[in-house]
């Protein structure tokens, strides 16, 4: 295999982030349904969570809408007048999922929420100085009425969306964020730099894993803590202490930017690469295998 120096996968990671708000043109005969395999061909995807309506449906937030997919492979789009950036379910409510982007005839959608599957969708708030574009956005599993977002700084709300104000500037450089299933004032960063902490909602911030990017940091309701680390992969570790144990880098290749874990069985893991390809695994993340599949 050939050899990548850390630098040059941090610039890898940074381009893919970078084309992430770059718009995509939908074929014409792109249909409402579309295997996963092919979604890369057609959009990006910008998010993932497991349906908890049922389980067995991934749900995928991409570029040109929402769609909802089967272990048969196939995905069927569910809403696509949104270009979703920020995605995130409701940690405990099954009905509610929350986004943030913006349409293809411009303009930034705030702060919007559905309780239809991703049909049909309301903004329950524009944000501070918006209406905002969230890139990156987190509910926490500790206090679901906290919501943290990424546009111009970050965001912090303590009402279910309502009403937002300003906490500081994001960290450098920053890929993704997660909130503690522990304390509310607690999150996560994932930055080219690695994953940092704050202890106070976003103020200040300190290092936890250094040396080498990380492209994604999840946290369950349960308080298990994932983060995918360049060059090592994906990482895994109780929030308090932690303590990051591999889980294995062995998917062909590339990274993750994207990671879903099914909460009534969290052995099911989902995860999208910087190219899209949408991965399932049945071990908690050792060993991958395409999504759709037939040993999925």
């Amino acid at each position: 295999m050939k050899k990548i120096t850390t630098n040059k996968l941090a610039l890898t990671a940074a381009a893919a982030l970078t084309l992430a708000t770059i718009g995509y043109s939908v074929r014409s005969e792109a249909t409402e349904t579309l295997e996963v395999s092919k979604l890369p061909a057609h959009t990006h995807i910008h998010g993932l969570a497991v349906d908890r309506q049922d389980p067995s449906k991934l749900l995928i937030a991409t570029h040109h809408g929402l769609f909802r997919a089967g272990a048969d492979g196939k995905a069927e789009r569910v809403s696509e007048v949104q270009d979703f950036m920020g995605f995130n379910p409701h940690p405990s409510d099954p009905k509610t999922l929350y986004a943030s982007g913006h349409p293809a005839q411009g303009g930034n959608l705030g702060f919007i929420t559905t309780t239809d599957q991703g049909r049909t969708w309301t903004q329950v708030s524009p944000g501070v100085n918006g209406p905002v574009d969230f890139h990156q956005m987190t509910v926490s599993p500790a206090d679901p009425n906290t919501i943290y977002g990424s546009h111009k700084g970050l965001q912090i709300s303590r009402d279910a969306g309502k009403t937002w104000k300003m906490v500081g500037p994001t960290p450098d450089k920053l890929i993704d964020l997660a909130a503690s299933a522990k304390n509310a004032d607690t999150l996560y960063a994932a930055t080219e730099e690695g994953l940092l902490v704050s202890k106070d909602a976003g103020k200040t911030w300190k290092p936890q894993l250094g040396g080498a990017p990380v492209s994604l940091v999840e946290v369950t309701p349960d308080g298990t803590l994932y983060a995918f680390v360049i060059g090592r992969g994906l990482v895994r570790s109780a929030e308090e202490p932690l303590n990051f144990t591999e889980l294995g880098n062995d998917f062909g290749g590339g990274y993750f930017l994207h990671l879903a874990v099914d909460s009534t069985n969290p052995d099911r893991l989902f995860a999208s690469t910087g190219k899209g390809r949408v991965l399932t695994s049945t071990d908690q993340g050792r060993t991958w295998s395409s999504f759709g599949a037939s040993n999925s």
